[in-house]
């Protein structure tokens, strides 16, 4: 075999597993700390705003967009040489963030205002405010990349803003305080379910699509007496989708542990102790990972996500709490 077609061959294979990286945001540091999930160690970090809160990559792989919950912006970081290239000024408290398809437009849930900011990439300048509610916290694309989902903890709602148009479509009452939401989505994309979090709610809520109401709640095993979390009323805070849409998995800030639950079916599975004030979570792509941010002891719990078992916690930034996997 020639060295011509042999290159060939090795440019058409796909890019190794040590390309993938996890990023979580130390939420009471300024920076993002970069895991290596082939070593489960600290690889790096990124320098960013005071109290980053939201982060979120660009399609493109050439860009993070974080917002400054402190600094009221929208750090835009050059992921090349992970320099800020661009600092654009927000509403008071920017936190969950979220970005188009396309990656032409980052949408900013206000959390002391009642909007939704959208910042336009290629100016780098706030173009819109959308109105969805006092309180928005969590700000999510849908899987078709039509529509977006933002929250209002100050009016138990969740309002769904169409991309197209950056008007909110239509609204669904949540039951209670919405926090952290993931989207049961079907093959073909469209939705199913959602599954809310709730303030003062050991579990989550069931909100079917279609109709637009909650069907129902499921709970999470009972906590130790007298257990406390680490957030006020917050007893659950944190939820994903493995890859392979088989499992959903839910933090418990009562007892210190993620429960996992088979889908459609939402049976219980198993329960994992984790580290304290588990918060967020992401898989690697192929699902064998996952990583819990621990915000109340400054750690990340790696997960072996096959056999339910918690492998090692490492050490990040102050508070982390969001965290995404990205290549």
């Amino acid at each position: 075999m020639s060295v011509k077609i042999l290159l060939l061959i090795l440019a058409a294979l796909p890019l190794p597993a040590a390309s993938i990286h996890i990023y979580v945001a130390n939420s009471d540091d300024n920076k993002i700390s970069v895991i290596d999930p082939t070593t489960d160690r600290v690889s790096s970090e990124i320098p960013v705003s005071p109290n980053p809160h939201g982060i979120v990559p660009s399609p493109d792989g050439k860009r993070f967009y974080v917002s400054s919950e402190s600094k009221d912006l929208l750090d835009v970081v050059d992921r090349k040489t992970l320099a800020i290239i661009g600092r654009v000024p927000l509403g008071q408290r920017p936190n969950n963030v979220a970005i188009t398809p396309d990656g032409k437009q980052v949408y900013i849930c206000i959390r002391a205002e009642s909007w939704v900011d959208i910042v336009d990439t290629a100016s780098l300048q706030r173009v819109k405010r959308v109105p969805v509610g006092k309180g928005p916290h969590n700000v999510y694309r849908t899987p078709d990349g039509l529509r977006m989902i933002a929250t209002s903890m100050d009016e138990n709602k969740l309002s769904v803003i169409n991309v197209k148009s950056q008007e909110v479509e239509f609204e669904i009452p949540a039951g209670g305080v919405p926090r952290p939401l993931v989207i049961d989505a079907n093959p073909d994309r469209s939705i199913n379910r959602l599954f809310v979090q709730l303030s003062n709610l050991h579990g989550f809520a069931v909100i079917d699509w279609a109709s637009r109401k909650v069907v129902g709640r499921v709970i999470l095993p009972e906590a130790p007496a007298g257990a406390r979390p680490l957030i006020p009323e917050t007893f659950s805070h944190g939820m994903a989708i493995s890859p392979d849409h088989k499992t959903l998995w839910v933090t418990s800030l009562l007892d210190n542990s993620v429960s996992v639950f088979s889908l459609p079916q939402l049976k219980r599975l198993q329960t994992i102790p984790v580290g304290r004030g588990p918060d967020w979570m992401t898989f690697t792509p192929d699902g064998t990972r996952c990583y819990v941010s621990n915000a109340g002891s400054n750690t990340v719990s790696s997960i072996d996500a096959v056999n339910f078992k918690e492998l090692v916690k490492i050490s990040v930034g102050k508070v982390p709490k969001r965290i995404i996997t990205a290549d």
